[in-house]
């Protein structure tokens, strides 16, 4: 998923630049580890690009390694009903960007990561006989990045809060106790 779902990206060169074209579907369940599912909802990244914030396009979710930006003008987010659609066009003028560019070339890079932050409120957990799944509806998107691996490691599972609040939960409802931004 765009957090860690493949990404059929089409590359093709415009002068100076190499137009990167991908999307990142919404409502496909992805695993994050045993017994936790997450998706997202329908455009749940439409409150910072509806703003006209700055999102970035990096390398490797590496903030140092920018490759395109909304403000610049060269990277541009359509938040539709069944994905988040993105085309980037990248100049290698820069070390990073050539490397990201060979590496997507080679067919090392395959998939795109977003760099979110779920405030309280934005996502519910259920339960099923599956296990837990967490629907992320409302999210704060800051950057979408290129990746090897397109899905969440270890760490990356651990900062979230899985608590399923049950009956016998004094607040009846989930526990969160991060806003979460993995990047």
């Amino acid at each position: 998923m765009l957090y860690g779902a493949p990404a059929n990206f089409e590359v093709r060169g415009e002068g100076a630049s190499t137009v990167l074209s991908g999307r990142f579907p919404y409502g496909a369940e992805t695993m994050l580890g045993s017994g936790r599912r997450e998706r997202f909802a329908a455009r749940a990244f439409r409150s910072r690009i509806e703003a006209g914030e700055n999102i970035f396009l990096l390398a490797g979710h590496d903030p140092e390694k920018p490759l395109a930006s909304t403000e610049a003008g060269s990277l541009t987010l359509r938040d539709d009903d069944d994905a988040l659609h993105i085309e980037a066009r990248v100049a290698a003028t820069t070390s990073w960007a050539h490397d990201a560019l060979a590496a997507l070339a080679a067919g090392l890079t395959k998939g795109i990561s977003p760099g979110f932050r779920v405030a309280p409120g934005g996502d519910i957990v259920t339960r099923s006989a599956d296990g837990l799944l967490r629907t992320v509806n409302a999210a704060e998107l800051f950057e979408v990045s290129l990746v090897t691996r397109p899905a969440y490691d270890a760490a990356q599972i651990a900062a979230r809060s899985w608590d399923l609040a049950n009956d016998e939960a004094p607040d009846a409802g989930l526990k969160r106790t991060l806003a979460r931004w993995r990047a």
